[in-house]
């Protein structure tokens, strides 16, 4: 088709294929053609007469370089301004013709010889087509991605002090943690989260005080009578890019670390205890959770995030308000290729509107090497706040870790790691989303306690993994000895 129309756009360009048609000047008087044979030409550059200039220019070299069906006269010339006769004409088509025709039966015989391959790519293209139709048919929606976590946790733990009055005892049990997140997008460059979380850690050891795990979860019992196997939202944010280097977060529940530009640490892989998931800053980084906004700039590895965080338990009612209790965070970073710190500082106000004010400052950093071998990552922080309750002077609280993570440990895809840290006590106040981390006791040094954990994960399958950890926390409470704990924690991601 293209040839064809390429013959009616060209008229000039089709004034001789060979010279079938001549006028009585251009033949000898003797009767011998001056012109007697043909000369096929490879390039247009071998016409004389035809110019870059010439309209037709472009189809003529078309036809000749594609074609290679187009003679001039043996005097070097095109002689393109003539005029063409019917014969000329269809001397110049059956010619071009002939060549498609040729080179019609060379892929005849290359598809012959490749049949077989040729069917086999047939079949597979079909059974693309046919998977594409499918996940179109049956797709959750064009702007969201389903994302899940779900977390079963066998183990125990001795000699935990008491929690709210009651003992606790050491008793093997199975808890689980499940989390489904629903990430949609409408500009391709913003973000609305919404997460679903249920589990049932409350009356485990594993649930509460030192021991707890960043996995335990269980919905608050309050007036909507929330708790064991109750599914609820734990996140509900949107956020979105202004310009090049500013990102802007806010919603109804969105939790502190969801609104900075960085995180301080790279341990753990896979997280065992809660106290080791604050980047050695829990007087700072409090994780709290609630209705919040904030902003941060990033360009170039460096980044500024500020935050507001409000806990929803205030924020939600109309006889406190989100301005009743909080937590601002201010924090400078930078991020490398592979190592990154921070700096940051965060002031919070609780119970109820500022019996308990607390102002915290925390550094942290970390190193990874650019290949995994003998060498392990490695994640510092250390926390300091000052604590201000009732009015009268509080507890100094400090927190500090250290972890090591070593990637493709014995086996390619595993993850071997371990950390110590203060473990401090946890304390009602702060922002009521975690509570200010206090040292037990008088709030003087002697009286920290420390934690450690080792743990080993085995990567089954690519969504499979199975993590058996153990953990020793010093315990500074009359009666009580230092807590010992194992656990195997199986999680699977979908």
């Amino acid at each position: 088709m293209k040839l064809f129309k390429q013959l009616l756009v060209a008229p000039a360009a089709l004034g001789l294929l060979a010279p079938v048609a001549a006028t009585a000047a251009e033949l000898n008087l003797d009767g011998v053609n001056k012109y007697a044979s043909e000369e096929q030409v490879t390039s247009i550059s071998q016409f004389s007469d035809v110019k870059p200039t010439d309209w037709a220019y472009q189809a003529l070299s078309n036809l000749i370089e594609r074609y290679g069906c187009v003679a001039g006269y043996p005097d070097g010339t095109y002689k393109g301004a003539r005029a063409m006769t019917r014969f000329e004409a269809a001397a110049l088509l059956n010619a071009c013709l002939d060549r498609v025709t040729e080179v019609t039966d060379e892929l005849k015989k290359l598809m012959a010889e490749f049949e077989k391959e040729l069917a086999i790519l047939k079949g597979r293209v079909d059974g693309l087509e046919a998977k594409v139709g499918e996940l179109e048919a049956n797709q959750f929606s064009t702007t969201t991605k389903l994302k899940g976590i779900a977390t079963m946790v066998l183990g125990g733990a001795g000699n935990v002090p008491p929690f709210n009055g009651a003992n606790t005892t050491d008793e093997v049990t199975v808890n689980y943690d499940l989390r489904l997140t629903l990430d949609t997008s409408f500009t391709g460059k913003d973000l609305l989260r919404t997460t679903l979380r249920s589990g049932n850690f409350a009356n485990s050891v594993f649930g509460n005080q030192n021991t707890t795990l960043e996995t335990a979860f269980q919905e608050d019992q309050g007036f909507q009578q929330a708790g064991v196997d109750t599914v609820g939202v734990n996140r509900l944010f949107y956020q979105f890019p202004v310009g090049e280097n500013f990102t802007v977060t806010g919603g109804a529940k969105v939790r502190q670390d969801d609104m900075l530009a960085m995180w301080p640490s790279v341990y753990p892989a896979d997280t065992v205890l809660d106290l080791f998931t604050y980047a050695g800053g829990r007087t700072v980084y409090t994780l709290g959770l609630g209705a919040g906004a904030g902003v941060w700039y990033q360009k170039d590895g460096f980044s500024i995030s500020v935050n507001y965080v409000s806990p929803e338990s205030v924020s939600e009612s109309s006889q406190s308000g989100i301005f009743t209790d909080e937590t601002i965070t201010a924090q400078i970073g930078y991020a490398g290729s592979n190592w990154g710190a921070a700096f940051a500082y965060a002031y919070s106000e609780g119970n109820l509107g500022g019996t308990v004010d607390t102002n915290g400052i925390t550094l942290a950093g970390y190193w990874q090497p650019s290949e995994a071998g003998w060498m392990p990552s490695i994640s510092a922080g250390f926390g300091y706040a000052d604590t201000t309750a009732f009015g009268t002077d509080g507890a100094a609280a400090w927190s500090w870790m250290v972890g090591l993570q070593w990637a493709d440990a014995f086996m390619k895809g595993n993850a071997l790691g371990t950390a110590i840290g203060s473990a401090g006590t946890a304390v009602a106040g702060g922002v009521g989303t975690g509570g200010i981390w206090f040292d037990e006791g008088t709030g003087s040094s002697d009286s920290a306690t420390l934690a450690w954990e080792l743990w080993y994960k085995f990567q089954v399958t690519d969504n499979i993994s199975v993590t058996p950890a153990l953990f020793w926390i010093e315990n500074n409470a009359a009666g009580f000895s230092d807590t010992w704990g194992g656990l195997v924690k199986t999680t699977f991601k979908f």
